[in-house]
């Protein structure tokens, strides 16, 4: 590394990325640090720190409803806020399962999404809140959807000098309440990590699932993404068609989990055999929906996160 800059301003570290192409943007510095410990990178010749820039800082209700969730909003943050919890519950699970305490109170939203892994927690229920990515640069600022910022493994569509701002979240429905029949627009989200230990890991397979129910009690909407099995993290199509107008019984639920697994592609390497994540495709899945269902209708449907962290909605 050679030089070392630490903007204050959005538009100071877009000047930098500007003046000194090939530049590496650092906040937490979670991936950074372990790809160069581990060999798989080195130094870059200079550095951007973003870290006190307080534009990119916070979690913003706008009017009107969803979130805005700035660039440096902590892993911690998220899994910590009530509005998180409660209206972008899968958000919040993989938020409270993402490495250690330390990566979880250093990690961010903005980094996480730039690393673009396909085993990344916060990609599946990103994608199926709907939520988008503002993006700033030389030219302006733009906002496009995450389905459409992820590229490929380590890849987005970034363009040139261009960084992560915010993500927005669409207003979603409102949780059933405890104990009542799911009122019309009801929603409950969930996401699902299938791992070899309980912490400081890494998905093997992932899902996250966003369930509406009608007012009769069956699937007005449905959303499902994939986590680890794909060269990004994937929404399932045809999903929705599979289960609208259905009332979410085992047996609809385990039909759209058996379609869930012919989106997958997942490769084989030291973690799992292809062979073995595409088995367990339809297992995340039918959790992830099982508990998305249960939160729509307002029951307790606890995180799938280790008993000393968990939380319910």
């Amino acid at each position: 590394m050679t030089t070392y800059a630490a903007p204050r301003t959005v538009a100071e570290a877009v000047a930098l990325l500007a003046a000194t192409p090939g530049a590496a943007l650092v906040a937490g510095g979670t991936d950074l640090v372990v790809g160069v410990r581990s060999g798989k990178q080195g130094w870059p010749g200079a550095l951007v720190a973003i870290h006190g820039v307080e534009e990119l800082c916070g979690i913003e209700e706008p009017v009107g409803g969803g979130l805005r969730l700035g660039a440096l909003v902590t892993h911690d943050e998220l899994a910590g806020h009530a509005a998180v919890r409660r209206h972008f519950a899968a958000l919040a699970d993989a938020s409270a399962i993402v490495g250690s305490p330390a990566t979880r109170g250093t990690g961010t939203v903005g980094g996480n999404l730039a690393n673009a892994s396909p085993a990344m927690e916060l990609g599946s229920p990103l994608l199926v809140h709907g939520a988008e990515v503002e993006l700033a640069g030389p030219a302006g600022t733009r906002r496009i959807a995450v389905s459409a910022f992820l590229a490929g493994p380590g890849r987005t569509t970034a363009r040139p000098g261009e960084l992560v701002v915010a993500v927005h979240l669409p207003a979603p429905g409102d949780p059933g309440a405890p104990g009542a029949p799911a009122g019309p627009g009801a929603a409950g989200s969930a996401y699902v990590r299938l791992q070899y230990r309980r912490a400081m890991e890494i998905a093997v397979v992932g899902a996250a699932a966003l369930v509406t129910l009608a007012d009769d009690g069956t699937v007005s909407a449905a959303r499902v993404a994939l986590t680890a099995v794909a060269s990004t993290c994937v929404e399932v199509p045809g999903l929705a068609a599979a289960l609208a107008g259905r009332a979410p019984t085992d047996e609809a639920i385990a039909a759209a989990a058996a379609l869930a697994a012919a989106t997958a592609t997942p490769i084989s390497d030291v973690r799992a055999s292809d062979a073995y994540r595409l088995a367990q495709v339809p297992v995340a899945v039918r959790r992830a929906l099982a508990a998305a269902v249960a939160r729509a209708r307002g029951d307790h449907a606890a995180a799938p996160i280790p008993s000393s962290n968990q939380w319910s909605p």
